[in-house]
């Protein structure tokens, strides 16, 4: 059976057979309400089919790259302070293997679900393939909100989630990594539950845990930062004194971004996060802003800056524009308001494929999440190596051989996109799902 195309406003969705697919993607993109995890798995899907028809990849292989190697949904107690148990869904997906282990991150937000995690574990893989670390993709979550959730009842919630879901992972079959909604305390969490199972400390089940014990220095969100610094110097080409640059999303990624971006001279002159937005033309005392943030709980009210809409910050007449919150941020309709000449993508599936044609038409420049944001995988890798071979990476060694990955990855992208004249995107996602193919085919050889 040949996989079937649903059509919807916007973008043509590849249907595959429901016989072959462990999650349930044979709901139409049309039908309402669509979740945004259903609207990010579409999105996914979409961006793999267009690489399988650049690369002429047969049905069967296109099939065995939609679909997730395993899928498993738990359910996870949570017993809250009062004696009240509540009952919440948790999610792991191994969407590929063939070149490695499974890499994915574990994030804790009400509006997790399976389409979200699978989409995100899609992406991982081929974004493991373009940076060339042999990882393949996974992604994990439990949908629920970690602020409603005193310490206590979310180490246990963080704890039961790993016993659910602890046949399917471990260090050289599956390594969560933090994501939205968790940190190093949670990785922390997560690696004493493991140990404690398997009887014997085990550093290597994690990656991006505290320094002591497995974790490398200065870890804790700021590797995938550092990549998304790296990605827009390559793509500013030139001096990027002066450059003005707007940040949504001034969290875990998007904060040191600004730190980063601002100490290699550029102007940040605005950030957003969930309390509001602020601007300051001649640009942001970045640290000072992050101290009101850390006492505050936001930007929003920040003295030094003015006040601006969520909306009016995405379409800044500013050289560069960094989506670093959820995904789905900019989308067909609000694409054609934006005004920054580049966009670097710090968030995961941040612009729709709609929004994709819309800022191509425009010549507006989209480094891909799936190359803008894998420094956190890049030095996840390293904190891997290090954990198997019980050896230190220095900062010194750690930031050369990032930047050193994340160049090449970025000049293999562009160079495919000048001769074959397409994006930054299709490029990258055809040098990813094209090394996976290449996996499968050269292990199909074998057998």
């Amino acid at each position: 059976m040949c996989p079937e195309r649903s059509k919807g406003a916007s973008l043509t969705v590849r249907r595959y057979p429901l016989r072959t697919l462990t999650v349930p993607s044979t709901t139409p993109a049309t039908t309402a309400p669509v979740s945004p995890g259903r609207q990010a798995l579409d999105s996914a899907l979409f961006q793999l089919d267009q690489a399988a028809d650049r690369l002429d990849l047969d049905d069967s292989l296109r099939t065995m790259l939609a679909t997730p190697r395993r899928s498993l949904t738990v359910s996870v107690p949570v017993r809250r302070e009062g004696g009240r148990m509540d009952v919440v869904q948790g999610f792991r997906v191994q969407h590929n293997t063939t070149r490695g282990p499974a890499r994915g991150g574990i994030r804790f937000h009400p509006r997790t679900d399976i389409h979200e995690v699978t989409a995100l574990a899609m992406g991982m893989t081929w974004k493991c393939a373009l940076a060339g670390i042999p990882y393949g993709g996974a992604e994990g979550g439990v949908s629920l909100d970690p602020a409603s959730l005193s310490d206590r009842e979310l180490e246990r919630v963080t704890r039961r989630y790993v016993n659910e879901v602890l046949p399917i992972i471990g260090p050289e079959r599956d390594i969560p990594a933090p994501d939205v909604g968790t940190d190093e305390r949670t990785m922390a969490w997560i690696m004493d539950t493991y140990s404690v199972n398997a009887g014997y400390p085990v550093p290597g089940v994690v990656i991006g845990g505290p320094v002591s014990p497995g974790g490398l220095p200065d870890r804790s969100g700021a590797a995938t930062s550092r990549g998304v610094r790296i990605a827009t110097l390559k793509a500013l080409g030139g001096s990027p004194e002066g450059r003005t640059v707007a940040i949504q999303g001034f969290g875990k990624v998007g904060a040191p971004a600004a730190r980063h971006l601002a100490e290699a001279g550029c102007l940040v002159v605005a950030v957003s996060d969930r309390t509001g937005a602020v601007i300051d033309r001649s640009g942001l005392d970045v640290d000072d802003l992050w101290a009101w943030s850390e006492e505050t709980g936001g930007v929003r009210g920040y003295r030094r800056a003015d006040a601006l809409s969520w909306e009016e910050l995405l379409e800044l007449d500013v050289d560069v524009l960094v989506p670093a919150a959820m995904h789905g941020a900019i989308t067909e309709e609000n694409a054609t308001r934006i005004r920054a000449g580049l966009v670097v993508e710090g968030a995961s599936s941040p612009t729709t494929p709609g929004a994709d044609r819309v800022l191509a038409d425009a010549g507006v420049t989209v480094v891909p999440d799936i190359l803008a944001n894998a420094g956190g995988v890049i030095v996840s890798y390293l904190e891997w190596l290090q954990d198997m071979q019980a050896r230190r990476w220095s900062a010194r060694e750690v930031d050369a051989r990032l930047r050193g990955i994340v160049e090449d990855a970025f000049d293999t992208t562009a160079a495919v996109s000048a001769e074959r004249g397409i994006t930054l995107r299709q490029a990258a996602h055809v040098i990813g799902v094209g090394r996976v193919a290449d996996a499968h085919r050269s292990r199909e050889t074998l057998r």
